[in-house]
């Protein structure tokens, strides 16, 4: 069973990522913000990681710069999950090492077809 690892601050929305995430199969790890998904990440390394990028202690965008340097942080395929849809942001996530963008609201249907792009299903 591949995992995925749900970073938001929002419990609703971890709530909602949880519940496709595992109608898709996944196993689900939740973090509340960019530390305690770095922290995780060092623990277990996820198969995907769905990554908000505002949130309290560390952002999306730092978390992801520093997945990135870790040892085999440069596995989990990384799918940012954000409100933020300018192409600046777009743009600085795919440098910093982001697979794929979705924007928020999303629904089973978005995730499923964008986890079937990167080939994580």
């Amino acid at each position: 069973m591949k995992s995925c690892l749900v970073v938001d601050d929002s419990k609703v929305i971890r709530m909602v990522a949880r519940r496709i995430l595992e109608e898709l199969g996944f196993a689900v790890v939740e973090a509340v913000d960019g530390q305690e998904a770095i922290d995780r990440c060092l623990e277990a390394m996820p198969d995907a990681v769905l990554l908000d990028w505002n949130m309290p202690v560390k952002s999306g965008i730092d978390f992801l710069r520093e997945l990135r340097a870790a040892p085999d942080g440069d596995e989990p395929v990384v799918v940012f999950c954000t409100t933020e849809n300018d192409l600046e942001h777009i743009q600085e996530a795919i440098t910093a090492g982001a697979n794929e963008y979705i924007m928020k609201p999303f629904d089973s249907e978005i995730i499923q077809a964008k986890f079937e792009q990167v080939g994580l299903i």
